[in-house]
C-alpha cells in the first residue's frame, strides 16, 4: 500500500519519480521513505534512463517530514528509525547513477529542501518557497540540511535559513544559488523535463562518470566513487575477461594490460 504514496515511470530516456501525497503537501512519514527508496531502485536499474526528475504531486514539492509520524517516538527510535533511515534513502538519492532534477512546482521546507538538495539540479517556480524553518519547533534539520546543504549551497545560506528562520522566494534562491532555474508558476515540468532531454542527448557514461568526480570534489563521497570509477574502468579491459574465463577454466590467467 505504501508504495502509492511514491511512483516511479519511465518515458523515454527520462525517469520520474513523484511524491503522491498532496493532502499532506507530500510530507514525508516512513512508508513514504520505504516507497522513495523502491522507486529510487526501480529508477536506477531501468534500462534506457539517463536522467531522473523528483515532484511532488498537488500544491507543494515536499514540506518535509510529518511531525504526526516522528513527534511521539523515544529518542533511541528518532534517532535510528527516523533520521538514519532519512539519511540512508536521500543517499540513495545523491548517490543515484543519473542526473537527478528536483520539480520545485511546490513548497520545499525542511527535509523537502533537503531532499531537494539531494538532487543535482533543482527548476524551481516563481511562487515556491524554500527554508528549514525546523529550529522554530525545537528540532534541528537532520536529512543533511547542516552537511550536504552547506556543500551545496553554502554554510552562510544555511546559517540564514537553519539559524536565521530565513524562507526564501524562488528569485532570492536563485540568486544565492540554491536553485539552478526559475521559471513561471506552472511551466516547472515542462523546464525539468526539456532540461531533461538535453542531458540524455549526451555521453550516458561519460555523465555518469563526470557525475562521480563532480561528488569525489565536493565531498559528497570518496571511496564508493574512487573504486566504482576504477571497477568500470577494469571492466572495459581484456585483462578482466582473461580473469574470469580463466577462473571458471580453473586455469591460471594470461593477462595482457590491455
Amino acid at each position: 500500500m505504501a508504495e502509492r504514496f511514491v511512483t516511479f515511470e519511465q518515458d523515454g530516456t527520462v525517469g520520474i519519480v513523484t511524491l503522491r501525497r498532496p493532502e499532506k503537501f507530500n510530507a514525508l512519514d516512513i512508508p513514504m521513505l520505504r516507497a522513495l527508496e523502491t522507486a529510487l531502485e526501480e529508477a536506477e536499474l531501468a534500462e534506457g534512463v539517463r536522467v531522473v526528475l523528483i515532484r511532488g504531486e498537488g500544491k507543494g514539492f515536499c514540506a518535509g517530514g510529518d511531525v504526526d509520524a516522528w513527534g511521539a517516538m523515544s529518542a533511541a527510535d528518532f534517532q535510528v528509525q527516523w533520521v538514519r533511515f532519512g539519511h540512508r534513502v536521500f543517499d540513495r538519492l545523491a548517490r543515484l547513477r543519473q542526473p537527478t532534477i528536483a520539480v520545485l512546482s511546490g513548497h520545499a521546507l525542511g527535509g523537502g529542501l533537503e531532499l531537494a538538495a539531494a538532487c543535482d539540479f533543482r527548476v524551481a517556480e516563481t511562487q515556491v518557497k524554500l527554508g528549514f524553518p525546523e529550529t522554530s519547533i525545537g528540532v534541528v534539520p537532520g536529512w543533511s540540511g547542516t552537511q550536504r546543504a552547506v556543500r551545496r549551497f553554502g554554510a552562510q545560506t544555511v546559517r540564514r535559513m537553519a539559524l536565521g528562520g530565513d524562507i526564501l522566494l524562488a528569485p532570492e534562491a536563485l540568486a544565492l544559488g540554491v536553485v539552478d532555474r526559475v521559471v513561471d508558476t506552472g511551466k516547472g515540468l515542462t523546464e525539468a523535463r526539456a532540461w531533461a532531454d538535453k542531458i540524455a542527448e549526451r555521453g550516458p557514461l561519460a555523465i555518469e562518470a563526470a557525475k562521480l568526480m563532480i561528488a569525489v570534489a565536493e565531498g559528497e563521497e570518496s571511496a564508493a566513487a574512487t573504486e566504482a570509477l576504477a571497477s568500470g574502468f577494469i571492466a572495459l579491459t581484456s585483462d578482466l575477461k582473461s580473469g574470469v574465463d580463466a577462473f571458471k577454466g580453473k586455469q591460471k590467467p594470461v593477462f595482457s594490460r590491455s
